[in-house]
Parts: structure tokens; sequence; C-alpha cells
């Protein structure tokens, strides 16, 4: 019998908690992964103790078994799961209707991941159960579907498996990476390769149903077998040892109660649950499935269809049909806005059509990038738009700043990942990054269906068209625009083999993109640009152009020529045009945009 055959007639009970039950009954701090290769035999009796009170599905031990957590190569880890398996299929060998799972937990990113390098682990693991003759694959504890759904799409193309997503929220039902709840159950619904999704661990029973109370009136009409595996409780700290409340009889009560008030299809439990709360819920729970359809249901999400006015839209909501034009802004470093204010007076009178902010790049203190875009919309009444980088606040405070954005009518942001911290105030001053760009946006896009339906948020992403692996490039700006991404701005270009590398990454997303165009103003500062900023391409035919002891005025001719060079040969497939201009010489533009 498959596990779909059986959820036809019975909901599935799943087994508690491996790895604090491990903690407990061995009374260990070794990761319980190594017992795989080490103790094989306290493995078999953690799921033979789960078997006995009544669990039917069993889950691998192998939540951590990644190269990351087990600080080992992919051949080691693959053995680990090779061993975990054994050892599941050995106690359930001669068992009827008992299924086992293989458990794949969230692999930590390190600075020194390549790019695809997760969504290729998450594969790889997957595929070493498959090999291993497990048809049944379960993501838990994840905060958001970023790098599993292409491994998910990918290993579900090869093989007729059984995949079943979980998610951790916290008491508010948001994740670590700020999604909420909703955002991700509905999403995992519409998603084909995905079986059955849910929540695991983060809460208890009390909280998980709150949060399923709100969820709930959006997964009605459900295509995918629901799932809730809520923690025995919250843990205290006891003797430097977290440990759980040990109450079964409420964690059944309270679970079978939400299986039957939501129709849920599979569950057990996560942290602090033990064999005794599962023979509690066996006892509790009425596994009889409801009469079961077909369940490819569309879903419609309760939200308010609203334009989204952004810099590139006019008030009445067309879209203007000429080149856009945004100029950078740098926000001072110390309390003197002085320059930057005269500087916005003076492209008040300009056919700029947004100011953008930076937040303060190379990790180096400036005026808060939104506070200044603020400043500057109420004394010109133009149109704002801070950089928000992921540097330096998690995602409660990210979301602080989208509300407080909001309520002061700034709409239009620029998304960026953001520059580390300088080397040399590492020690002192910590980076945050709890996501990156696309993370970011991701919340935005989340925000914009719960909070700001009457008035989204229109934000975009940057292009770094010089990247070594411009198909890497390409895929990071489509991600980007799944998440929502509007428009994107480039990198300076200096040259025709940026711009044609501009011109391909429009050409295979159809992207909505601004040029970046930076005027260098002498030799001096292009000799800069060149050696000492990462991610530009000032070639040597450009400083070359720079006479060597010139003027003010003979440098500035120079880079308004370059401007419109640039300007002429993008002018085809550019949506506009993003200007960056060295100390706040926006006078310059002027005479760039001179007919």
């Amino acid at each position: 019998m498959t596990i779909r055959d059986y959820l036809k007639d019975n909901k599935l009970i799943t087994d508690g908690s491996f790895g604090t039950y491990f903690t407990d009954r061995f009374n260990t701090d070794e990761m319980p992964e190594l017992a795989n290769t080490r103790h094989g035999e306290w493995v078999e009796e953690i799921h033979k103790a789960y078997i006995e009170a009544g669990a039917r599905l069993i889950r691998t031990n192998t939540f951590a078994a990644n190269t990351v957590l087990l600080d080992a190569d992919m051949e080691t880890v693959q053995e680990n799961i090779k061993k975990a398996v054994s050892h599941a299929k050995k106690v359930v060998e001669g068992s009827e209707q008992i299924f086992i799972a293989g458990d794949i937990g969230p692999i930590p990113k390190t600075g020194m991941m390549e790019e695809g390098a997760l969504e290729e682990q998450y594969y790889e693991l997957a595929n070493t159960f498959i090999k291993e003759g497990i048809d049944i694959l379960t993501f838990e504890t994840f905060a958001d579907m970023e790098h599993i759904l292409p491994a998910i799409r990918r290993i579900k193309e090869e093989n007729d498996i059984f995949v079943m997503v979980q998610f951790s929220v916290n008491q508010f039902g948001y994740t670590n990476a700020g999604l909420s709840a909703r955002r991700l159950l509905t999403d995992a619904l519409k998603i084909a390769e995905i079986d059955a999704v849910g929540l695991n661990c983060g809460v208890g029973p009390g909280h998980m149903e709150q949060i399923l109370n709100g969820v709930y009136p959006y997964l009605e009409a459900k295509s995918k077998f629901l799932i809730a595996l809520p923690n025995a409780g919250y843990p205290k700290r006891i003797q430097n040892q977290l440990q759980f409340a040990n109450h079964p009889d409420y964690y059944a009560d309270k679970l079978s109660a939400m299986a039957a008030k939501f129709g849920l299809d599979i569950i057990g439990g996560c942290c602090g649950t033990n064999p005794a709360f599962i023979r509690e819920l066996v006892k509790k729970a009425d596994t009889r499935q409801a009469v079961w359809e077909s369940k490819s249901v569309h879903i419609e999400l309760k939200t308010k269809k609203v334009r989204h006015l952004g810099f590139f839209e006019e008030e009445d909501g067309t879209i203007k049909n000429k080149k856009l034009i945004a100029v950078e802004l740098a926000p001072p470093a110390d309390a003197d806005d002085e320059k930057l204010l005269e500087a916005a007076h003076i492209l008040q009178k300009s056919n700029v059509d947004v100011l953008t902010f930076p937040d303060s790049p190379s990790g180096r203190t400036r005026i808060d990038s939104v506070l200044m875009a603020e400043k500057v919309r109420r004394e010109t009444d133009m149109c704002v738009m801070p950089h928000i980088c992921c540097r330096d606040k998690n995602a409660i405070a990210m979301r602080s700043l989208f509300l407080g954005a909001h309520i002061n009518d700034i709409n239009n942001m620029l998304i960026i990942t953001g520059d580390p911290v300088p080397s040399m105030v590492r020690e002192t001053i910590k980076a945050v990054f709890n996501f990156d760009s696309v993370g970011l946006m991701n919340i935005a896009k989340d925000m914009n269906e719960e909070s700001f339906s009457a008035s989204p948020l229109v934000y975009g992403g940057a292009i770094n068209q010089g990247r070594r692996n411009l198909d890497v490039e390409i895929k990071r700006v489509l991600r980007k625009m799944e998440a929502g991404a509007q428009f994107f701005f480039t990198q300076p270009v200096f040259c025709r083999e940026d711009a044609d590398r501009v011109h391909r990454i429009k050409e295979e997303t159809g992207a909505r993109i601004l040029c970046g165009i930076m005027p260098l103003i002498s030799r001096r500062n292009a000799m800069f640009m060149k050696n000492e900023i990462a991610g530009i391409a000032v070639t040597d035919e450009l400083i070359a152009r720079y006479p060597e002891h010139g003027t003010r005025e003979e440098g500035e001719a120079v880079g308004v020529a370059i401007a419109r060079e640039v300007m002429e040969y993008t002018r085809d497939f550019v949506d506009g045009y993003y200007f960056s201009f060295p100390f706040n010489r926006v006078y310059l533009l002027e005479e760039i945009l001179k007919k």
C-alpha cells in the first residue's frame, strides 16, 4: 500500500521528535545523526519505541545530515544517510502499513557557498534516499522554499515519490525569513510537485491552532494533504539543557481536536514530543479520513486587486512612454545634509522621475536611507526611492521599516543584498544577512498581500552585468521577478561589452531595466573606480580619454561625452537610465540630457 492509498481512508500519525528524545533517552550531547554510524542500536531503539506507541510513519535520523552540519564531504554524508535508512528499514521489516520518510532539514548557508550549491545539495540528499529505496521525502522546519523548490521539481521529474514540505513559524505566524504561514502555505498549495504541506516545530499545539485559525479560510479548498507537527510546548533551560514540559494528555487533546477542525491529514510531533505523546495521540485522534475527493481545487486569495503605483507610472496609472530617469543621491556620513538638499533642489527643476538613496554602501554608516528619502520628499515633493539592504536588520526590523516607510507614503524601494561590513571592524560590528535580496523581496511581497493591498510597495532589484557567469545573473533576475521585482538598476555601464551583457539580460528575462550611468569626472576619479571599487568595469581605454592633468571642466566634459555614448548604444533596449554622480555633481545631468 502506498502512502496515497493509506491517506484516502486514514489520517496518518507520525513519530515524534527523534532529536530531543535521543538526547533524553541516552543522556548525550552527541548529534543524533552521528549515531547512524556509531550507535545503530540506539537509532533502532528509538524507531521501535515510536512504532510501538502507534506511529505509522517514522522519519529517518537525518535532519542534520548535510555537509555543513556534519562538517563532512558529500560522500560521508551519503554514507550516513544510507546507514540511517538501513536502521529504519530493519525496524519496519515485517510491519504492515508502516511508512518511512527520508528526513531533510535546512542546510545553513555559509559565505563560502557558490550560487546554486544549496539547491544541488538538496537534490543530492533527496537522490540518495531514493537510491536507497525511499519513496517518501519530508523537507521539514523550513523558513521558505527558495532553495528546496528547484531540487523538489528536479527530483519529481525523475521519480514517482511523495513529497512533504513543512514550515516552522513563531507564535505570530512568521518564519525566520520573515514570511507568513498564510503566504507559504497558499504558495505551496499551488505547486504540483508538492503532495503534502503544513507546519512543524516553532510553536506548541495551542499557538499552532491559533495560526491555523487565521490561515484556514485560505486553505478550505485545499489541493494537498495538510500536516501539523507541533512541539510539546516551549522549553526551559535547566542545568544548561533545554527541557520541554511533559504533558502528553494536553498535547493529544489539542492536536486531535485540530485534526478534526481543520481536516488535517498527517499529524504527529516535533521537539519535546516522545513516544508517550504519540501513544496518547493514537488513543484520542479519530484517524478515519473524510470521504476523499480529488483535491485539485483553485484557491482564490482574498486580497484586493489594486494598481501598483510606481515611479514608472503616470498619476493616472498609465505607463510612461519615455526613457525614465533615476538619480542617486548618497546620504552624508554626518548630520550635515545641506549639499544633498542643494542637489535635490537642482534636480527638482530637471526631467527626473525618481531620486534614490543608498543604504550605507560599503558597510559604512550614513544617514538612514528611508529617513533621508522622507526629508527630501517633504522638501521637494519629488518621487523618492530608498535603497534597502539586508546587511543590518533581521526580519522583524525589516517589516517594521516597511510599515514605517508606508505610513510616510514611501512605497518605492530598491531592494539589494548589500555590501559586507569592512574587514577592519568585523570584530566589533556584525552583519545580519538573515536573507539576501530575494528573501527580502519575498517579505515585501508577503506584506503587499497582507498589509498593503490598498497601496502596495513597488520594489526593484540590482543587476550585476559584470558577473563572470552571466547565466547565473540571469537566473537571479528571474528569481527576483518571481519575488515581485518590477524593475532593475544595473551597475554602471562604461563600454559596449557591458552594454551587450545588459542587452542579453533584457532579451532573456524581459525585465524593465534602467541602465546605470556614472559620469566619471577626472582621470583620478576613473583610476580610483577601476582599482578600488569591485564590480565596476572601468577600462584602460576609458581612462586614457581623460587628460592626465586636465582641468575640472575638461574632466567633466569627458564624463558627459562617455555618458551620452552609453545612452546612445543602449537606447534601443533599456527602459531608462540610473545616474550616479561622483561628489553629487548633479548639474551635469542637464548637459548629458541636452538634445
